[in-house]
């Protein structure tokens, strides 16, 4: 099977630092309206290619080079593209500033360069790369169904920039499939099947089509790319045998755990050693609020299942020990709680947990026991979250948007699962990182992942 995104994505990447590369010319001849020499162009090339390798770094984690990014409208990526290059614009001012030994100072060329790789990167990404070949939207004949399957098709035929349109969809239930399928791309010239492999009916008709590879057809795993657009594992498609594929492969990460850890360690103790100043304020206003606890001390589903106990700056009137009981309904925010939550403040005890190893930076959001051992019973195969260390934030936390955190929700768990599952079948340092960077971006932004 091949991909759709892949190819894009490293046309992209390349297409980006040449683009950096062509704004640091022509910002040099803006500046002073003469063309730069090569000696001039190559010292400042050297010192901007180190730059060139963070802000690549930057438009990773604002999603420019993911799979929905990659399909971004226009007035969306425009935003995104603004907002990543002012930071680059900073990063590379604290750049030259801590490291003065280039021998240049860029004050002027930096806010000339702001402009000109603004102007030009989005010229290359909404105008130019939709132009070349990978770029083309292709006709597409998608086979299968499920809720899955029809989410995808609505999602690539709504998709501004999405590499293929679903031209027909296929149910797997039509007789002769493999003759139907071929007659179907006929039909809409199409070259590209996207089809669930994982239905036994697909398997066999594939047989009968194989021999279209020689002819430049491809043919795409279904569930693949709804991995890529959607970033969550279809649970329709979630049992045994998916789980040894998936989970079990991942389990010897033995070097991964130990550089993890290391990430852990050497970014929590700074910043709870820092946060330490902020202690004394949230206890005075938690005091003059309402005179309570200052913190709330709960036990949450840890690593293995085991229970482990979790600390917190106290937000709401009392301490909720079981989300299957209808008391969470009646506990309410206090009004400092309300300002350290919008803050994450109230999240600062946990760099300790991160410390002591009970919590990571990065993973599944710890549950009650109560609502894990209720999740267990009304969820097929929910504790295999359990698997990996709970984390402070975690893809679930980026992507769902309806956690129903305090009290029980069995069809909005299951959704969050789904990006759970997600992030244990894909965990690596480099998705961690992304997390990391997403997760600083929301708070500092208070806007979306």
């Amino acid at each position: 099977m091949t991909s759709i995104f892949r190819p894009r994505t490293l046309l992209l990447l390349v297409g980006d630092l040449l683009i950096f590369t062509l704004a640091l010319y022509l910002s040099l001849y803006a500046r002073t309206l003469v063309l730069p020499s090569q000696a001039v162009f190559l010292e400042h090339l050297l010192p901007f290619s180190m730059l060139f390798v963070g802000w690549v770094l930057v438009y990773f984690v604002a999603g420019l080079y993911e799979s929905r990014s990659i399909i971004l409208a226009r007035r969306a990526l425009s935003g995104t593209l603004l907002v990543a290059q002012t930071i680059n614009m900073a990063l590379a001012a604290l750049f030259f500033f801590s490291v003065p030994f280039f021998g240049i100072a860029p004050k002027t060329l930096l806010v000339v360069y702001l402009a000109v790789s603004f102007l030009l990167v989005l010229a290359w990404r909404a105008l130019l790369f939709p132009r070349l070949g990978l770029s083309r939207t292709e006709p597409a004949v998608l086979v299968g169904e499920s809720q899955e399957i029809e989410d995808l098709a609505r999602a690539m035929n709504r998709a501004h920039r999405a590499p293929v349109r679903v031209a027909q969809t296929v149910s797997p239930s039509q007789p002769e499939l493999a003759r139907f399928i071929i007659a179907a791309m006929e039909i809409h010239q199409a070259r590209v099947v996207v089809a669930d492999f994982d239905d036994a009916r697909v398997s066999a008709a594939f047989p009968h089509m194989y021999n279209l590879l020689s002819v430049g057809v491809r043919f795409i795993d279904a569930l693949t790319v709804y991995e890529d657009i959607f970033g969550r594992i279809p649970l329709s498609r979630l049992n045994s045998a998916w789980l040894a594929r998936n989970v079990s492969r991942s389990a010897n990460t033995f070097f991964y755990d130990v550089l993890k850890r290391a990430m852990d360690i050497a970014i929590a103790l700074p910043v709870a050693l820092v946060s330490l100043l902020v202690y004394p304020f949230v206890i005075a206003a938690i005091k003059f609020d309402d005179g309570g606890p200052i913190f709330i001390l709960q036990d949450r589903m840890g690593h293995n299942g085991e229970v482990m106990q979790n600390r917190k700056f106290r937000s709401m009137r009392r301490n909720d020990l079981d989300l299957t009981s209808d008391s969470h309904k009646q506990n309410k925010i206090t009004r400092v709680g309300a300002f350290i939550r919008k803050t994450s403040i109230d999240e600062l005890p946990q760099l300790w947990d991160i410390v002591m190893g009970r919590l990571s930076l990065i993973g599944p959001r710890p549950e009650l026991p109560s609502g894990a051992k209720f999740y267990e019973e009304h969820i097929p195969y929910y504790g295999v979250r359990h698997l990996v260390r709970p984390g402070l934030s975690g893809w679930a936390q980026l992507y769902h948007r309806a956690d129903p955190h305090h009290g029980t929700d069995v069809e909005e768990t299951r959704n969050k699962l789904s990006y759970d599952l997600y992030y244990l079948k894909h965990r690596s340092l480099l998705l961690d990182i992304t997390i990391a960077a997403k997760t600083i971006r929301r708070v500092l932004l208070r806007g979306n992942a």
